[in-house]
């Protein structure tokens, strides 16, 4: 599982910018502070698209609300490379969907980091294979793709030995919380244990952090929303976080993460504190009766209880069978002194015994 998608928060700026160079780069600068802020890693996303091949010519004038939004936006080679320096000067990773084969080469001219595989994509072979000629990290969204399209794809990039993370979306703008389908984080999880796998969220803003941390603890690793900001006189889509959105975002995914803990794939280490805690419930054993230096103890020679005391053997050592080297009192702790055992042969765990408990 390649660790460079842990943790990385992807800022998707996609049409936001509304064509507009300069509103753009200010969507950089006021995310770019959120994400120092918070010290994660984050990549800065943008929309790359050969406007002109990308849309028939004899449709350019047809009310279709993605054409023209298409064409309103469109930005030349120039004006990307102005927004891709920018968000490397900001101290982000450089990341772009690119829509046509076109797009794909200026990925490899502004020498972008990463790439996203948009859903709508999943299986456009010819851009897929265009985009694995680059060999760069590859992101993936899977609204609304079959199992099969999603295994194809990572079979694919495996084969490669190309860098794959899939992320879970919902296709639907704005999603509703009762259609996050978050469950579905699992199910790839599970199909896909050698990807990183993500949460790529098109739900309103209020109750984002609800998600976010419902995510992680499902074991989502990479997180995708789309940004934008108040300026410019320009609506803000009900699926576009603003910068204060994304702070609650990320604040909300590192409480997560301090509550979810380690890692899940290992068992976690065990701090002394509680430790210490527990040992004051382990019983100890005491002597029942009086018993003679060479007795040999049996269950009905002792009794268990607590408080456990220092050097003395506990019910986790005591086996039966063990033979005194000294008499004992009725009621007195059995040490580990005291006996004869396998236990008292060891070092380490005598040096242990000795100085645990009361």
């Amino acid at each position: 599982m390649d660790k460079l998608f842990y943790d990385l928060f992807v800022l998707e700026m996609a049409n936001n910018h509304w064509g507009d160079v300069a509103r753009g780069l200010k969507i950089i600068d006021a995310f770019s502070h959120v994400v120092r802020f918070n010290n994660v890693r984050a990549a800065i996303k943008l929309q790359f698209r050969d406007v002109d091949a990308f849309i028939h010519k004899d449709f350019r004038t047809a009310p279709l609300r993605y054409v023209q939004k298409t064409l309103a936006t469109k930005l030349s080679v120039d004006d990307y490379a102005v927004l891709v320096k920018a968000v490397r000067q900001a101290s982000c990773m450089t990341m772009a969907t690119p829509f046509d084969e076109v797009s794909v080469a200026l990925c490899d001219k502004l020498g972008v980091d990463m790439i996203k595989i948009a859903s709508s994509d999943i299986n456009d072979w010819i851009l897929i294979e265009a985009i694995a000629k680059l060999r760069k990290p590859v992101v993936v969204s899977t609204g609304g793709s079959s199992a099969k399209d999603i295994d194809d794809l990572v079979r694919f990039f495996k084969k490669r030995d190309i860098p794959l993370a899939i992320n879970h979306c919902v296709s639907r703008y704005p999603t509703e919380k009762e259609d996050l389908e978050l469950n579905q984080i699992d199910y790839l999880r599970n199909r896909y244990p050698d990807n990183v796998i993500g949460f790529s969220t098109h739900e309103r803003n209020e109750g984002i952090e609800d998600s976010v941390m419902m995510a992680y603890a499902k074991g989502a690793r990479t997180f995708e929303r789309h940004i934008d900001i108040a300026a410019d006189d320009k609506p803000v889509s009900p699926y576009c976080s603003l910068p204060e959105d994304m702070d609650r975002f990320i604040k909300a995914y590192k409480k997560a993460a301090a509550v979810c803990g380690s890692s899940g794939d290992v068992r976690r280490r065990i701090p002394a504190p509680e430790t210490d805690y527990l040992d004051q419930l382990v019983r100890g054993v005491y002597a029942k009766r009086d018993l003679k230096k060479g007795h040999k103890l049996c269950d009905d020679d002792v009794y268990l209880a607590i408080p456990l005391q220092k050097g003395q053997i506990s019910c986790r050592e005591f086996m039966c069978g063990e033979r005194l080297t000294t008499d004992i009192a009725a009621d007195a702790p059995v040490s580990i002194d005291d006996i004869d055992s396998p236990y008292a042969r060891i070092a380490s765990l005598k040096s242990f015994i000795r100085n645990r408990g009361l």
